[in-house]
C-alpha cells in the first residue's frame, strides 16, 4: 500500500540492492572463514562504516504521511485516517540557532475517501529541536516539541478537533523526530548507530525499556505514558534512494505498553490501556548522514474504559507510515 508513494524505480533499486547487499554481507563473513576476498567493487561492504558522524549542513525538505488502519475484531476494516505533515529543516549549523530549526509548511488529514483538510494554524509554525539529556524539555515535553500549537486546532472546513483527534497530528512530529533525532543519531554513552559498523550487525538501542510520556494539552492528561520494549537496530544493507547509496537501518520496538488518560469531566476520566509494536526501516545517506527515508508498521491493541457507561471497548489499530525527503520543488507544491 505505501510503495505508490515512492517512485517504482526507487523502490525496486533500494530493494534490489538492499537485498544483494545482505546477501553479500553473509557471504562475507563465510568467505572471511576461508581467507577468500569479496568480488570485485564489493569490497567496501564489508565495513567497517561510519555512521555516527557529523551530518552535512544543508537545508532539508521531508514529507511524511501516516495511515491510521481501523480493524474490527470480525477482520473488517472499520475505517482510515491519513495524516500528512510537510517540514523544512535548517540545521543549527546555518541558522545560527542553538538547535535545529524546523518549519511546517502544510499539515493536512483526510478521513476515508474524503477530501483532505489542512491545519491553517500550524502552517508557517516553527520550533527549535535541541539536544536534550532526558529527551523532555524543562516543561515535560517530549523532545522539547510545543504542545500549545495542537490544542484547539481548526480544519480549513472550520471543523474543530478533538484532543483525541488532534493528536495524531502532535504524533506526527513525535514519530519524525524520534527517527531523525534518537534512532538515526549518535547517542554518546549509549548504544546507537554509531555502533553498527558492520553489515548483518544488531544492537539494543539506548532507548530500550524507556517510558516516554505521551501526555499533551489539556485533553491527554499526564499519567500517560508509552513503555518502549526492547528496541534494537539491525544493519541490513546497503540500497538506493534517489540514487543516492544508503546504510538501510531496520528498527524494532520490541513489544511496548501504553496507557493514556483523557479527560472527561465530572472528575472522571476515560483510560486507554493496550499493547504496540512497532517497526520499520531507515535509510541513511552514506555521504550526508541525513536521513532520506523512514519507514514503519505499528500494530497496536488497545481496551478503553468508559466510566459514564461502565463498558469497555477494544480496539485494533495498524499504522503505516513512510517518511521521504524530497526536493524544494516537490515540497513547494
Amino acid at each position: 500500500m505505501k510503495k505508490v508513494l515512492i517512485a517504482p524505480i526507487v523502490v525496486i533499486a533500494a530493494l534490489a540492492c538492499a537485498g544483494l547487499a545482505t546477501g553479500v554481507a553473509g557471504g562475507a563473513r563465510a568467505e572471511a572463514g576461508s581467507g577468500r576476498p569479496l568480488p570485485k567493487g564489493l569490497a567496501g561492504l564489508a565495513g567497517p562504516f561510519d555512521l555516527g558522524g557529523e551530518k552535512a549542513p544543508a537545508v532539508r525538505y521531508y514529507v511524511q504521511e501516516t495511515q491510521f488502519v481501523h480493524i474490527g475484531f470480525d477482520g473488517k476494516r472499520t475505517g482510515i485516517e491519513t495524516y500528512t505533515v510537510k517540514m523544512r529543516l535548517v540545521p543549527a549549523a546555518l541558522s545560527g540557532k542553538d538547535g535545529d530549526e524546523y518549519t511546517v509548511r502544510e499539515a493536512r488529514i483526510r478521513a476515508g475517501g474524503q477530501e483532505a483538510e489542512t491545519i491553517p494554524k500550524l502552517a508557517g509554525w516553527s520550533y527549535i529541536i535541541r539536544r536534550l539529556a532526558t529527551g523532555k524539555d524543562d516543561k515535560g515535553q517530549l523532545f522539547g516539541v510545543p504542545h500549545e500549537p495542537f490544542e484547539e486546532l481548526t480544519t480549513s472546513r472550520g471543523r474543530k478537533l478533538t484532543a483525541v483527534e488532534a493528536y495524531p497530528i502532535y504524533n506526527s512530529f513525535i514519530d519524525f523526530h524520534s527517527f531523525n533525532d534518537v534512532f538515526a543519531r549518535p547517542q554518546g554513552d549509549r548504544n546507537g548507530i554509531e555502533d553498527l559498523k558492520a553489515i548483518g550487525q544488531t544492537i539494543r538501542h539506548g532507548d530500550a525499556f524507556s517510558e516516554p510520556p505521551v501526555d499533551l494539552g489539556q485533553g491527554i492528561k499526564p499519567g500517560s505514558v508509552f513503555k518502549n520494549g526492547e528496541i534494537k537496530l539491525a544493519f541490513k544493507g546497503v540500497g538506493l534512494v534517489d540514487g543516492a547509496p544508503c546504510a538501510v537501518i531496520g528498527y524494532d520496538s520490541g513489544e511496548s505498553t501504553l496507557k493514556m488518560i483523557m479527560a472527561m469531566g465530572e472528575g472522571q476520566d476515560i483510560v486507554t490501556t493496550g499493547g504496540s509494536q512497532y517497526m520499520g526501516d531507515l535509510y541513511i545517506d552514506l555521504e550526508t548522514r541525513w536521513m532520506r527515508r523512514a519507514t514503519l508498521d505499528e500494530f497496536v491493541v488497545t481496551e478503553t474504559s468508559l466510566p459514564s457507561r461502565g463498558v469497555k471497548v477494544p480496539n485494533y489499530t495498524v499504522r503505516h507510515l513512510l517518511t521521504r525527503m524530497v526536493g524544494r520543488e516537490e515540497f513547494e507544491k
